[in-house]
């Protein structure tokens, strides 16, 4: 197995280009293990608190399944608390291998190849974050990761991300009338695609379209600049996802994390 990604690994995900789009951003970085064949099997993993990916061809063979997880399992990563990223059928291996491990969530990974305008408006309007948000942008971090267990990480780790992210033009806040910050996206391109993440709206706040309205005008600004726009979703949250296909997101596949 290699330690590095080339040309062959990215050919290799356009196999499975939206629900891998995340591995392909994560392999173009910085990473504490890489291990890939550049043939049957990539295992990425970036840093903690985040997830380990496992890409897996459709159709894998047992025997392929099997050294997925016994590499896993030579690299110390079954023992240290992770999550991992990866198709079903190779999550059912890893748990029928090891009775510590289970589903977490399963995801749904969207495209949205023709964006649709919301039916119903929001008062307020989108604002791109600056620097005088950053205490605003860091709670509602807080309170996304907190919310959906995952990624989690201390007050510190996300005043350096909310630094970086307004540093970058990438995050975005929904203010409402009363200029609160209501809602809160990230929309990070590369190469074709751009993906969205980091959708969060206030608790007392729901159910109000502000979410809706901002990913919409995110995505619009994605699609007007050339890029594809994707996110990826809780599929057993039916509230979202009824939100995201309302303005023209197309469902493109699924995986799930275990744990």
């Amino acid at each position: 197995m290699d330690h590095f990604a080339d040309e062959r690994d990215y050919k290799l995900l356009e196999q499975d280009k939206y629900t891998f789009s995340m591995l392909g951003r994560i392999m173009g970085g910085g990473c504490e293990l890489l291990l890939t064949d550049h043939e049957r099997l990539i295992v990425c993993f970036s840093c903690d608190p985040y997830p380990v990916w496992i890409w897996t061809p459709d159709g894998a063979a047992e025997e392929e399944k099997e050294r997925a997880y016994e590499l896993v399992r030579e690299h110390g990563l079954l023992t240290k608390g992770h999550t991992f990223n990866l198709k079903y059928d190779l999550a059912e291996h890893f748990i029928r291998r090891s009775a510590a491990l289970s589903v977490k969530t399963n995801m749904f990974a969207y495209d949205c190849p023709r964006l649709i305008e919301p039916h119903r408006g929001a008062d307020g309007a989108l604002h791109r974050c600056a620097p005088e948000d950053m205490d605003e942008l860091v709670e509602l971090m807080d309170l996304f990761h907190q919310e959906t267990g995952v990624d989690q990480d201390s007050p510190e780790a996300y005043r350096r991300k909310a630094e970086e992210a307004i540093r970058s033009g990438s995050v975005f806040l929904w203010r409402n009338q009363e200029g609160k910050g209501v809602s809160v996206c990230s929309m990070k391109p590369t190469d074709e695609l751009a993906h969205i993440g980091l959708v969060y709206t206030r608790k007392g706040y729901r159910r109000m379209h502000y979410a809706e309205n901002l990913v919409y005008q995110v995505s619009k600004m994605a699609k007007d600049a050339g890029f594809m726009p994707t996110l990826y979703t809780d599929a057993d949250y039916a509230a979202s996802n009824a939100c995201y296909e309302r303005i023209g997101y197309v469902l493109r596949g699924k995986l799930c994390t275990i744990g």
